[in-house]
């Protein structure tokens, strides 16, 4: 029986207060003032379209949260700012919340077996660091942490996770450079069992130096797991690069549609002032966003929490 993130909600706020603020700074946190000193007319929509626009919400999707803010003031009968920002933080967050996404995380789950996590997504996207963060973070709260070094392609890759699992004190199996990922993953799973690990952590190729397709090798390493547990992996998380904005939506596509993510680790939300793309994400790909990174230190990073997220991007500067 694991139990996962349960860290002190006050730490998670900071945490996520740090990552949007760029984004709150730049963009969001003008709304509550723009509301309280314009009309509610169409120079007010179109000001609110901007905002959304220029913090890469997306077109759209900014379109359609300005259109649904413009029904509800008008069946509510809305008529001060303070209400209107009231009733599109509402919105947001409603827009953003993915059924049972938080209970993945926060309550306790059985398994059999180790917990197993497959990482996924392109080169520099921040995936090793971030399965870096996630494992120290299961070492504290007492868990057994494995890691699998399967991204064999990446010249230093399987290097790059050896040395952050040494910081941590966690084990890393790897096989030579250029060895068959679904190895290197079925003996990451034998060696979780065998040593008693409660999560196991694979890392994979994000580009291929072979006439390989990339989806096809994360496939293979998908159906090697499942084939030694039935049940596993139990998390497919995409690791995405914020600052990228909407430039990543389509490889993220890409991948859902491989290897049918459960969750998304956004990277990088402390580095751009376009964190609109949080909003795009939900509305774009319908997976549930897991995790943010905060910054560049191995504790900087937080469980995504929908509210606690619209309430930080939007505080008025």
């Amino acid at each position: 029986m694991l139990k996962f993130f349960k860290r002190n909600r006050k730490d998670n706020i900071e945490h996520t207060q740090d990552a949007v603020k760029p984004t709150r700074d730049r963009w969001f946190g003008r709304i509550l003032n723009v509301l309280r000193s314009s009309k509610l007319d169409d120079a007010l929509w179109e000001e609110l379209e901007e905002i959304l626009i220029s913090s890469d919400v997306g077109v759209e999707t900014s379109l359609n949260i300005i259109e649904e803010l413009k029904i509800t003031v008008k069946e509510k009968r809305l008529d001060t700012g303070d209400d209107v920002f009231e009733s599109l933080k509402k919105s947001l967050a409603a827009g953003m919340q993915h059924e049972n996404s938080e209970s993945l995380w926060l309550d306790e789950t059985e398994i059999n077996g180790p917990y197993v996590i497959l990482m996924v997504g392109v080169n520099g996207v921040g995936k090793t660091t971030s399965i870096a963060k996630l494992a120290h973070h299961f070492t504290l709260e007492g868990k057994k942490v494995i890691l699998g070094a399967g991204d064999t392609f990446r010249a230093a890759a399987a290097e790059q996770l050896e040395i952050l699992g040494n910081q941590i004190g966690v084990d890393v199996i790897r096989h030579e450079a250029g060895s068959d990922p679904g190895a290197v993953a079925f003996d990451s799973y034998q060696a979780a069992k065998a040593r008693g690990a409660d999560v196991l952590i694979i890392d994979t190729a994000g580009r291929l130096h072979t006439k390989s397709n990339l989806m096809e090798e994360l496939q293979k390493v998908n159906r090697v797991i499942t084939r030694l547990e039935a049940t596993a992996p139990h998390q497919v998380i995409l690791t995405l690069d914020a600052t990228t904005g909407h430039n990543g939506l389509a490889q993220a596509k890409s991948f859902k549609d491989a290897v049918d993510c459960t969750g998304i680790f956004l990277a990088k939300l402390d580095g751009t002032a376009r964190g609109g793309i949080v909003i795009a994400i939900k509305q774009e790909l319908q997976v549930p966003i897991l995790f943010i990174g905060t910054g560049e230190g191995i504790t900087d990073f937080a469980p995504f929490d929908t509210h606690d997220f619209v309430e930080s991007l939007l505080s008025p500067v």
